[in-house]
């Protein structure tokens, strides 16, 4: 198997420890962790969708960021979960780069859309009287279609060259798939991946980055020319943006070192969470994030919380009532 020539049916996944008596621990943290990030992610979805005072451009990129970390976590966590207490630790060929094609995905979506919100805080701040004709529900929708439509087609590129490298290598020194480990386990030359990966770098990250950057000067010399009473409101609008960036940031530099450290025979428990910290820390603290700090929101979720338990109070006064 591990000298076959693109025959590969299944992947070895060594980055999972062997014979550990933590595996049932790890499992139950990685459940766990599961369940909190899927259920604060649906539960400020349903509140922005049920509550109608939550309607406008940012609710709109932030509910496609909430939804597109949820597709992110669930492209990792379930296989990992499944492998923590399966003895044979192993992904198979489809599997693998499904879940390349969206975890890509994810982390595609994610900075476009963290793109368009920069621009939406930059047109709150600094044009405030033309907000309204600008930032319009309809601009918004098509803005966010964009960066879904971008981000699977540019993805799907990537996946599809990757798909004719021929594979030498069935052990992949992770606890999941990535396109530069594919690359890496390929016999033939992949020059064209790796060229297509740096033009996709470029517009799919830093060019997003350098738009975010852009946004945020702008909106910092304006709030350098304005009152304290401004500046503190301005600085309350983009908060939970900026909180939301540097996770994003975090992530990626934790997955980074995770990369760094695996070449230099680090603890592989260490390398293992740097790794997935990308896909694990944005999509837990996000919401949370955005449902303590944005005011809007922590009021809608009063209000839905409230309107639930008159209704539960309303319909014990009407049992007791009838009894």
């Amino acid at each position: 198997m591990e000298d076959a020539y693109n025959i590969t049916t299944t992947f070895i996944l060594t980055g999972y420890e062997k014979n550990t008596s933590n595996t049932y621990v790890y499992f139950a943290c990685s459940f766990v962790l599961y369940v909190i990030t899927v259920f604060v992610n649906v539960f400020l979805i349903v509140v922005m969708f049920l509550d109608k005072s939550l309607r406008g451009p940012m609710y709109i990129c932030l509910c496609h960021l909430l939804f597109n970390e949820l597709c992110g976590s669930t492209a990792i966590l379930p296989h990992l979960m499944a492998n923590l207490i399966s003895e044979s630790k192993t992904i198979s060929y489809n599997s693998c780069f499904l879940q390349v094609f969206f975890i890509y995905i994810y982390a595609a979506v994610e900075i476009t859309v963290l793109t368009v919100m920069a621009y939406d805080r930059y047109i709150a701040i600094c044009n405030p009287l033309r907000y309204g004709s600008i930032m319009t529900d309809v601009k918004t929708h098509k803005l966010v279609l964009l960066a879904w439509v971008y981000s699977l087609l540019a993805i799907l590129v990537l996946v599809v060259l990757s798909l004719r490298l021929p594979l030498c290598k069935s052990r992949i020194d992770k606890l999941f798939c990535d396109n530069v480990t594919i690359m890496n386990i390929s016999c033939a030359d992949a020059s064209i991946n790796n060229i297509y990966g740096l033009c996709l770098t470029i517009l799919s990250v830093i060019i997003p980055l350098l738009v975010i950057v852009y946004s945020y000067i702008r909106i910092l010399i304006v709030c350098l020319r304005a009152s304290k009473e401004a500046r503190a409101k301005a600085f309350n609008t983009c908060l939970s943006h900026l909180l939301t960036i540097f996770i994003f940031m975090i992530g990626v530099l934790a997955m980074t070192i995770g990369n760094r450290a695996q070449s230099k025979n680090a603890s592989p428990l260490v390398i293992n969470l740097l790794s997935l910290g990308f896909l694990i820390i944005p999509p837990l603290f996000n919401p949370i994030i955005y449902g303590m700090k944005t005011e809007s929101i922590r009021n809608g979720i009063k209000n839905i919380l409230r309107k639930r338990s008159t209704s539960v109070l309303g319909e014990k006064a009407n049992k007791i009532q009838s009894i």
